[in-house]
């Protein structure tokens, strides 16, 4: 088990545990800090390739393999490719700076060692090619609108007009289509907030977290969590709530952005994710609203209908019994998803021994990976893992686990055996 999840579990036993992920994005705030946020709970860390040259995206990547390898975390890598946003250059300058209404910038890719007034240095040569006089530029996701004035070779001048940008609700009209076809999703609302009316915005994240939940796939809610904790030590009543709510609809992991790449708080934004996340999940688990979580077929052959049914009844099992854990023994995680998808009570432990697996899994809400060698035998796996976990002091005599397996862990992915089975087990 990892060092986080051991911790915690020694600390507020079973049902104390957080069962939603936190991914922090890796910036220059916070490369140094990476062992603090791996202790305060970060499962992944998103290395953004639109920032810093290749050798800094390896070093962030080297560290977090080292801290996994050497002190016992299971932190993933989550890498987010260039896509078609530009980058506006640091010559250092103020952090942030105040744009007044109607005032008038210049946005240029000269290169200069200093930082000059109402003037935005692009980190792309040909940024201005296809860009016409009355066009509009939107900045830091909505933030801000410019509207070109005037263009001159490679530079544009623009004035600024405060608006948020309200675009076409075509990109969501495929959204089934696309998580189907996705491993998983990120609601970034920053971007999305440029092409829908913010209004919009709460009512379609809710829509995309259930949606991903009913498809089984992981659903990452990101952008402006904690925008304020860039510059300072505290959050908002508003972005706690905000946080709040993302946990209430059960997302499968929340994100920092800013606030831990390049804030000035990254540790403290991360204890107010962690103690927000739990905070709400244990309201949630008091109120038993996972009752009302609608349940969706979603399986068409009978091997993968039967999984389905296997999953959603050992769920329900497991929270009527009140049951302090669930087991699962898989190859390459799919039984683990599904009985994710339930959003049970009980944390689940999924045992596999796939590193990649194992890797994978950090992202479903409420599952804690670990990788060991495992057999065809459920009770030589359960003994093993009991045996094991006693060993660290995280079970007792007496504790009631729920466990799941498939009967032949050795079949290729995307196999389905009929042959799966549910047993309630008590820690002798």
């Amino acid at each position: 088990m990892d060092v986080v999840s051991e911790a915690e579990l020694r600390e507020k036993g079973f049902m104390g545990m957080r069962k939603t992920k936190l991914v922090c994005t890796v910036g220059p705030a916070c490369l140094d800090a990476l062992p603090a946020l791996a202790r305060g709970g970060m499962g992944v860390a998103r290395v953004n390739l639109c920032h810093g040259g290749r050798d800094w995206h390896r070093a962030a990547m080297t560290e977090v393999r080292r801290l996994n390898e050497e002190e016992g975390f299971c932190v993933s890598l989550m890498v987010d490719t260039e896509g078609s946003q530009l980058l506006v250059a640091d010559h250092g300058g103020a952090a942030s700076v105040k744009a007044e209404d109607c005032s008038e910038w210049l946005f240029t890719s000269k290169k200069t060692d200093k930082a000059h007034p109402f003037t935005m240095h692009v980190n792309f040569d040909k940024f201005s090619e296809g860009i016409l006089v009355g066009d509009e530029l939107v900045v830091d996701g909505g933030m801000a609108t410019f509207e070109v004035t005037e263009k001159k070779g490679n530079d544009l001048r623009y004035t600024l007009k405060i608006f948020a940008k309200i675009e076409s609700l075509e990109a969501l009209k495929n959204l089934k289509e696309i998580i189907e076809a996705s491993d998983g999703v990120m609601v970034a609302r920053g971007d999305l907030g440029v092409q829908v009316p913010l209004e919009q915005i709460p009512a379609i994240q809710e829509a995309i977290v259930e949606l991903c939940r009913n498809l089984n796939k992981p659903v990452i809610v990101a952008s402006q969590l904690l925008e304020s904790m860039v510059e300072y030590p505290t959050p908002t009543r508003a972005e706690v709530a905000d946080v709040s709510e993302a946990v209430r609809q059960y997302a499968d992991a929340i994100m920092l952005s800013a606030e831990s790449a390049v804030g000035a708080f990254p540790e403290k934004a991360l204890s107010v994710l962690r103690a927000a996340s739990e905070r709400m999940e244990s309201w949630s688990r008091e109120e038993n609203m996972q009752r009302f979580l609608p349940q969706h077929q979603l399986a068409i052959a009978l091997p993968d209908r039967i999984s389905e049914q296997i999953c959603s009844s050992a769920v329900e099992m497991a929270n009527n019994l009140a049951v302090d854990a669930i087991f699962v023994y898989t190859k390459h995680g799919h039984m683990a998803s599904l009985l994710s998808r339930n959003r049970p009570n009980p944390p689940i432990f999924a045992f596999t021994d796939n590193a990649s697996s194992r890797k994978s899994m950090n992202l479903y809400w409420g599952v804690i990976p670990l990788q060991l060698p495992l057999s065809n035998s459920m009770d030589d796996n359960f003994n093993n893992t009991i045996r094991l976990m006693k060993s660290k002091g995280s079970v007792k005599p007496g504790d009631s686990v729920l466990v799941a397996a498939d009967s032949d862990l050795n079949q290729p992915c995307g196999a389905t055996s009929v042959y799966q089975s549910i047993q309630v087990r008590l820690v002798d």
